[in-house]
C-alpha cells in the first residue's frame, strides 16, 4: 500500500534512539524527506546515514533542544529552508529516570526535567509546527504518549502525569486545529526496548537496556506482561505512526491509540 509519503517533509524529535529511530527509518523508506531532530549529535547522524542508505527520501540531522521554544523555532525554520514545508511532526522525545523511584523519593529537579522533556517539548513542538501548518491548511502531528499516561504506573508517578498531560493536550488541540485540515493524534506504546545496543543513544531512557543484552530471565518476565506473547520492537510503533500520519487516515483525529500487545485494554 502506497501511503503517499514521497516528497513529504517529516520531522521526528528524539530520532536517534529506539522508537523514533524506527520512525525516521520508516518515513525515509516510504520516500519522505526526514529531519532527525535530537540533542545527541553523535548518534543522530548515524541514524541519518542509515536512513539515506535505504535509497528512499532524503534524511538530515538537526541538533535540537526540545526543552527550548527557541530551539524548536530554529528547527522549523531550518526544515523550511531545506524542504520548503513541514507536513508531519512526530513529537517523540520522552524521558524517565532510571532506576525508577517512588514519588516521595524524587526531588524537584527530577520532576522539572520530566515535565520539560515529556510535556513542554510537545507543547513547544506543536506550537512551532502549527505556525507553518495553519497557513497551508495541512499537517499531521503525532504525539508519542505512553500507556503510563492512560493507566498510571507504579514508581512512575511524574512520568504518568506528564504523559497523561500529553493525551489531554492532544485531544484539546485537535478540537482547535481540525478546521485547518490538521490531524493531531497520540500514540501510546507500552514498554518498547531497542533490539540492539547500537540502536539507542547514551541519552535514551532505556539506559542501555537492549534486547540483545537482556538476560533470558528478564525477557521471559517481559513477555509475561503481554498477552500477544512477545516483546515489542520499535517497528511496531513506527508502522502505526506511518498509517496514522498518512492521508489514508485523515478521519482519525484527536485520538489516543495504544500499541501495547494487550498490556492494557482501556
Amino acid at each position: 500500500m502506497d501511503l503517499g509519503y514521497k516528497g513529504k517533509a517529516v520531522i521526528v524529535t528524539g530520532g536517534s534512539s529506539n522508537i523514533n529511530r524506527a520512525n525516521v527509518l520508516a518515513f525515509a523508506k516510504e520516500g519522505a524527506n526526514v529531519v532527525c531532530a535530537d540533542i545527541d549529535d553523535k548518534q543522530g547522524p548515524k541514524v541519518v546515514a542509515e536512513a539515506n542508505a535505504q535509497g528512499g527520501g532524503k534524511a538530515i540531522f538537526i541538533k535540537t533542544d526540545v526543552t527550548s521554544q527557541e530551539s524548536f523555532n530554529m528547527l522549523i525554520q531550518q526544515t523550511m529552508k531545506e524542504f520548503g514545508k513541514v507536513d508531519v511532526l512526530v513529537n517523540g522525545v520522552g524521558w524517565q529516570e532510571s532506576p525508577w523511584r517512588l514519588f516521595m523519593e524524587q526531588d524537584k529537579a527530577t520532576w522539572e526535567k520530566m515535565v520539560a522533556l515529556n510535556l513542554w517539548s510537545v507543547i513547544y513542538g506543536t506550537r512551532a509546527a502549527l505556525e507553518v501548518m495553519i497557513p497551508r491548511k495541512y499537517g499531521k502531528i503525532i504525539n508519542i504518549g505512553s500507556e503510563a499516561g492512560r493507566i498510571g504506573e507504579f514508581r512512575q508517578v511524574f512520568y504518568s502525569a506528564c504523559k497523561g498531560g500529553v493525551i489531554a493536550f492532544t485531544k484539546a488541540i485537535a478540537k482547535e486545529v481540525g478546521r485547518y485540515s490538521i490531524n493531531v493524534n497520540c500514540i501510546c506504546p507500552a514498554g518498547v526496548i531497542p533490539e540492539k545496543k547500537e540502536h539507542a543513544s547514551e541519552l535514551s531512557m532505556t539506559q542501555g537496556v537492549t534486547q540483545d543484552t537482556m538476560s533470558e530471565e528478564m525477557k521471559k518476565m517481559q513477555v509475561k506482561m503481554y498477552p500477544i506473547g512477545r516483546i515489542a520492537v520499535p517497528a511496531d510503533v513506527a508502522n502505526t505512526v506511518l498509517f496514522v500520519c498518512s492521508d489514508a487516515a485523515s478521519f482519525i483525529h484527536g485520538q489516543t491509540i495504544s500499541v501495547n500487545g494487550g498490556y492494557s485494554t482501556l
